[in-house]
């Protein structure tokens, strides 16, 4: 199991100084809908990485809505060949699909409408993802950040839709613990969850709250979960509380420490 975070790649330094294995960035930083010469600068930056960056999330921008009477498949398209040539080149493997404002149904909108263009988007990134070796994983959110894909056996039947391995699921514990959503589907849904997001109460980092950690845990090991984890929080004091997240994951998973 590796224990990762979500930062941004200016802060590689101090989650590499922290003892994490990887780091966890974001899709649109790597300006998929720029040309070569700007994207350029950016990919010296990730290349001179001292730590591996293996997840990336924010996977579109909120106005390239996949959802709605404004889709705009051929932008879509370009994005999608962009954007995941691109995670290639940084050397990430996997693709998290939250992106609530792209994908949210518009009020008076057909839901079933909605549900296909949604299939028909990830139908899409599968064709991009399967010649790249990329897994998608489809992140469940709260009903407070999208009205649609708001628990992991939601997730799981679009994924068995789509029927292809790119297309996977992501369980996060906040959105999880938001949606009063039982672990214990992080073990029912184990054929699929390929990636994991953790917090704690109000959404700042592991070991700081009250999240129920021990079932948590208890559910990823029953599951024989042997993937990434990444923190997805905020931060008070980053750089002391980084060292200090990734201690607590370690106890409770009895994971050797890195010093």
């Amino acid at each position: 199991m590796k224990i990762g975070c979500c930062a941004n790649i200016d802060q590689a330094d101090i989650v590499h100084a922290a003892g994490y294995d990887f780091i966890e960035c974001t899709v649109v930083s790597l300006v998929p809908e720029k040309s070569e010469e700007e994207f350029a600068e950016i990919l010296e930056k990730y290349q001179r990485s001292p730590i591996p960056v293996e997840v990336c999330n924010v996977f579109l921008p909120g106005d390239l809505k996949v959802v709605g009477a404004s889709v705009d498949a051929k932008r879509i398209e370009r994005y999608l060949k962009t954007a995941l040539t691109r995670v290639k080149q940084i050397g990430a493997d996997t693709i998290v699909f939250g992106s609530g404002g792209a994908r949210s149904i518009p009020e008076n909108f057909p839901r079933g409408e909605a549900e296909q263009q949604i299939l028909t988007f990830l139908h899409l990134v599968a064709k991009y993802a399967e010649p790249l070796g990329l897994t998608i994983v489809i992140e469940p959110l709260n009903r407070k950040e999208s009205n649609i894909l708001n628990s992991i056996p939601e997730a799981v039947e679009f994924a068995k839709k789509i029927n292809h391995h790119s297309i996977q699921v992501l369980a996060d514990f906040y959105h999880m613990d938001e949606e009063n959503e039982p672990l214990e589907n992080i073990y029912e849904m184990r054929e699929h969850v390929k990636h994991i997001h953790v917090a704690d109460t109000g959404r700042y980092s592991p070991g700081t709250g009250h999240y129920p950690y021990e079932t948590f845990v208890q559910c990823v090991n029953k599951a024989n979960y042997q993937g990434r984890i990444s923190i997805e929080c905020s931060w008070n004091e980053m750089e002391t509380e980084l060292v200090k997240a990734r201690k607590y994951l370690e106890n409770c998973f009895v994971i050797k420490d890195h010093n």
